[in-house]
């Protein structure tokens, strides 16, 4: 099923953002999950999922959690998707040439990542206190930005990790200008295991929690204004009434994975998970 490539998005904030009509299903074909509280099923990678329908959207999008798919709700391939069904592989879906599918699965993945990337990076670029570092920042996007656009073949080669290396030195001072703004002397609670822990109404102002467990911790009412949460596992995390204001490096998966209400503050541009409650 070809597809116009017009239809993908250009500028920057939409096509960082995952496009199903533009996409050949990838995730629900290329990506592997096991049953769990997550996944009703087991799947391989290669295998499309039982409710991929034949024009590549899913059959049960609508009621995705009560059917056991929790985990597909709090996915984003930061426009991967498009971006390799429309422009890496031109158009042509992995039905019409078989040929090209495990190709397009392994390259699926690396493109994800490359996206993610930018999306930090775009978001670095947003922040006037980062303005110090906006050339390098810049720079960096461009980089990788030409990487998205290599061949199918220098795709599926392409070691991510030497990029990230490149990039997240300057994701870090990002951090540190951003977070300086909030003043006082924020904490740090970078990779700290809190799964589960009673923080409810903490004072995290400005804290540093990349990569912290989060899992089903209590922060209902917390003070997250300008936290560094890039990498902070938020599944089940409870943010009832709780300010992520100016939240630094989240992302619309990590809100979806958690719990939260109408009182939840959120940063601008972010939707209200549907399963949270009013």
């Amino acid at each position: 099923m070809r597809r116009n490539r017009s239809a993908v998005p250009e500028t920057r904030e939409i096509a960082l953002v995952g496009d199903c009509a533009n996409c050949f299903g990838l995730c629900c074909v290329a990506l592997p999950f096991a049953k769990s509280a997550d996944f009703a099923v087991n799947k391989s990678s290669g295998e499309p999922c039982r409710n991929l329908r034949e024009d590549f959207r899913c059959g049960i999008h609508t009621r995705l959690r009560p059917s056991g798919f929790q985990g597909c709700t709090v996915y984003d391939c930061f426009g991967a998707g498009q971006r390799v069904s429309q422009v890496t592989f031109g158009g042509v879906s992995w039905r019409e040439a078989p040929e090209t599918a495990r190709q397009m699965y392994e390259v699926f993945p690396v493109v994800r990542q490359l996206h993610e990337l930018l999306r930090y990076l775009g978001e670095a670029l947003d922040r006037p206190a980062a303005r110090p570092l906006a050339g390098d920042l810049r720079a960096a996007y461009d980089r990788v930005e030409a990487l998205t656009g290599g061949t199918p073949d220098a795709l599926e080669e392409l070691d991510v990790t030497p990029v990230r290396a490149q990039v997240n030195p300057l994701l870090l001072r990002t951090s540190e200008l951003v977070r300086a703004t909030a003043g006082g002397k924020p904490q740090s609670r970078r990779g700290a295991d809190l799964i589960g822990k009673r923080m409810r109404g903490a004072k995290l102002r400005g804290a540093d929690l990349r990569g912290a467990l989060l899992i089903a911790a209590d922060l209902s009412g917390a003070d997250l204004t300008l936290t560094d949460l890039i990498g902070a596992d938020l599944r089940d995390a409870d943010l009832s009434r709780a300010d992520l204001t100016g939240a630094l490096f989240l992302t619309q998966p990590q809100l979806n994975s958690a719990r939260g209400d109408a009182a939840t503050r959120l940063p601008e541009g972010f939707a209200r998970p549907a399963h949270w409650t009013a």
